[in-house]
């Protein structure tokens, strides 16, 4: 698989058609559970100072563009990743995938009582769809520095005793990458996917973009003005396009 390095993480250069495919694939395999990772501008600029998450995220057995940042930046250096594909659209790929196939999902993260609605959401907009089960990401374990914490046991036991084919995390950048690097391979799932606010979007909890944002890759803007305080986090983007200019390493 053809791979784009931007700061030294390894994103794929696919499309979404091929991403699909390729989650298509590890749901038909069994044995050693497959990691997926959704870095966007904001996660690249952290790993490029920071070689845990670096490599953590290069351990992915797919690991997709999440942000137009990325998109744009691989092509101001002549190595053009194909497209945008975000880990809110492979996810609500994976949830088609599962529900015609009949494929289980588990749903791990957010506050308390976000993954229940989120679950009942999902099953009144897809009734055919097997969540399997939830929990919420307050608990102790490893994303809080906490390694095999006895809550963190129970919440592998529970995943285990139900054994869904793909689990939801969203604990947020870098908790989830942490807590999928040390846990993945002790679950009983055929994949995990590392995707930030989808649980809270699928429990109405947060609203994604209009499309129209979307359409325009200007997603970014939105989460800006109708949330001010992310501004130092979209600052991210312009760091990282001057980043990219600067460095002439920045891509490969």
């Amino acid at each position: 698989m053809e791979k784009v390095s931007i700061f030294g993480v390894d994103i794929f250069n696919i499309d979404f058609k091929e991403a699909t495919e390729i989650v298509k694939g590890f749901l038909k395999e069994d044995g050693k559970i497959k990691k997926i990772f959704t870095p966007n501008t904001e996660i690249v600029m952290d790993a490029r100072d920071n070689n845990e998450i670096k490599d953590i995220i290069n351990s992915g057995d797919l690991v997709i563009a999440d942000g137009i940042g990325l998109i744009y930046g691989s092509k101001m250096r002549k190595k053009p990743l194909k497209e945008r594909v975000t880990g809110f659209d492979i996810s609500m790929k994976l949830i088609d995938i599962a529900e015609k196939e009949g494929y289980s999902i588990y749903l791990l993260g957010a506050k308390p009582g976000v993954a229940k609605r989120a679950s009942e959401n999902l099953k009144k907009d897809h009734p055919n769809l097997n969540v399997i089960g939830h929990h919420d990401g307050y608990f102790k374990g490893i994303h809080l520095g906490m390694k095999d914490h006895e809550e963190e046991k129970v919440v592998i036991n529970e995943i285990n005793s139900l054994k869904p084919d793909i689990i939801f995390l969203g604990l947020g950048f870098p908790k989830q990458e942490i807590w999928i690097n040390e846990n993945a391979e002790k679950l009983d799932s055929k994949l995990i996917i590392g995707n930030g606010g989808v649980i809270d979007i699928l429990s109405g909890d947060m609203k994604r973009a209009p499309e129209i944002f979307i359409k325009l890759n200007l997603e970014w803007f939105y989460r800006l003005i109708t949330n001010p305080s992310r501004i130092k986090r979209q600052l991210a983007i312009p760091k990282f396009l001057i980043a990219i200019i600067v460095d002439k390493n920045s891509v490969k």
